[in-house]
C-alpha cells in the first residue's frame, strides 16, 4: 500500500471518529423527558414508583441528570385521566408511563406518535391497546399483569383457606366490564360456589351499602378487581372489618390495610421489567417492535390479623404456600 493512499485512510478514519464521538457526545448531553400517568395517588404508588426508579438508575437513567420524569395522578378521578394525558402530550415528552388500562386509553386518545410504556394493563387486547401481544402495532407496548386470568387461580386459593364457602360476591360498577366475569363464572361453579354479583358506586358510602347486601345475601368473601374499588382500598377494607366477610384482593396493598388475603402480579417487578422498555425505547427501539410481556412473578399474601377479627382460622397448608404471613 502506498503512503499516499495510507494517509487518506487515516484521514478518513479520523473523520468517521469525530462524527462519532459527536454523536455521542450529544447523545450524552439530551435530557429525556419522560410522562407518568396513574389514575391513582403518588402516596398509593410510592413503592411500586421506587422501584421503576431504582432500576432505571441500574439502566444509566438518573433523574435530573439525562431524564426528567413529569408526574401526573388523577387522584381517584376517572375522568381526569384524559386531561392530564393532554397535558403531557403538550409537554412534548419523549414517553408515557402508563399505570393501568385506563390511563393507558387515555394516553393512547391524547397521541398516537409518543411512545407509550404499560406497567400492568388488564387485558390490553381486549381493550384495543394493542393489535396483539407479540405484534402490538402502534405507539403502545409494555406488561400485562394478568388481573383477570388469575380469577380462578384465586378462587381455587380462597376455597383452601375457607373450605366450608359456600357463596362468593363480585362487587362491580353498574354497566362494568364483563371480561372478569368469563373466567369467574365457570370457576365458581367447578369449585361448587355460587357467585354473586353486587352492582355498587365506586364511593365510601356504596361500598358500605354493597358490604352490607353482602352480609344479608351470606356472601362468605367479597372481591373487587376492578379499578374503581382499587382506588378505594382503605374505605374498602374498613367495610370488610365491619362485618362477617372474608375480603379477598388482587393486590399487596390491600392485604397491608385490613384485607385478609391476595393473590396478583408482582407489581414491583412489573414496574422493574416496565423501566426495561423504557431504556430500549429511549436507545431507538419502536413500541410496535416490543411485544407485550404477561406477569411472570406473583405474590399470595396473607393477614393473620384479619382472619382473627373474623373468627377465621386459615389452615397450615395454605400459609405454607403464601409468600408473606401478616402476623
Amino acid at each position: 500500500m502506498s503512503k499516499k493512499l495510507k494517509l487518506v485512510l487515516y484521514a478518513l478514519c479520523a473523520m468517521l471518529f469525530a462524527l462519532c464521538s459527536s454523536a455521542d457526545t450529544q447523545q450524552a448531553g439530551k435530557v429525556f423527558h419522560i410522562g407518568f400517568l396513574d389514575n391513582s395517588t403518588a402516596s398509593g404508588n410510592a413503592v411500586a414508583l421506587d422501584a421503576f426508579r431504582q432500576e432505571l438508575n441500574k439502566l444509566g437513567w438518573i433523574e435530573g441528570k439525562n431524564i426528567t420524569i413529569e408526574y401526573r395522578f388523577a387522584e381517584q378521578k376517572q375522568e381526569r385521566l384524559l386531561e392530564l394525558a393532554v397535558d403531557l402530550v403538550r409537554l412534548k415528552v419523549d414517553l408515557i408511563v402508563v399505570t393501568s388500562a385506563g390511563p393507558a386509553l387515555a394516553a393512547k386518545k391524547a397521541t398516537t406518535t409518543i411512545p407509550i410504556v404499560m406497567t400492568s394493563s388488564t387485558d390490553p387486547m381486549g381493550t384495543g391497546l394493542v393489535a396483539s401481544l407479540a405484534r402490538p402495532e402502534g405507539n403502545v407496548t409494555g406488561l400485562s399483569g394478568l388481573a383477570n386470568e388469575l380469577n380462578s387461580k384465586r378462587l381455587e386459593v380462597l376455597k383452601d383457606a375457607v373450605p366450608k364457602l359456600s357463596r362468593v360476591g363480585l362487587l362491580r360498577t353498574a354497566g362494568g366490564s364483563d371480561r372478569q366475569l368469563k373466567d369467574l363464572r365457570p370457576a365458581t361453579l367447578a369449585l361448587k360456589l355460587k357467585l354473586e354479583e353486587i352492582e355498587t358506586e365506586p364511593d365510601a358510602k356504596g361500598l358500605e351499602s354493597a358490604f352490607q347486601t353482602a352480609k344479608q345475601k351470606q356472601v362468605g368473601d367479597s372481591d373487587d378487581r376492578q379499578s374503581p374499588f382499587s382506588r378505594r382500598k382503605k374505605a374498602n377494607c374498613r367495610a370488610c372489618r365491619q362485618t362477617p366477610l372474608a375480603g379477598y384482593l388482587s393486590r399487596k396493598g390491600f392485604v397491608d390495610v385490613g384485607g385478609l388475603m391476595s393473590y396478583g402480579a408482582d407489581y414491583d417487578d412489573l414496574y422493574r421489567r416496565a423501566a426495561v422498555y423504557v431504556d430500549k425505547i429511549l436507545r431507538g427501539a419502536k413500541p410496535a417492535d416490543l411485544p407485550v410481556q404477561q406477569a411472570t412473578k406473583f405474590e399470595f399474601v396473607v393477614n393473620l390479623k384479619a382472619a382473627k377479627q373474623i373468627g377465621l382460622t386459615i389452615p397450615n397448608r395454605v400459609l405454607e404456600r403464601a409468600n408473606q404471613v401478616i402476623k
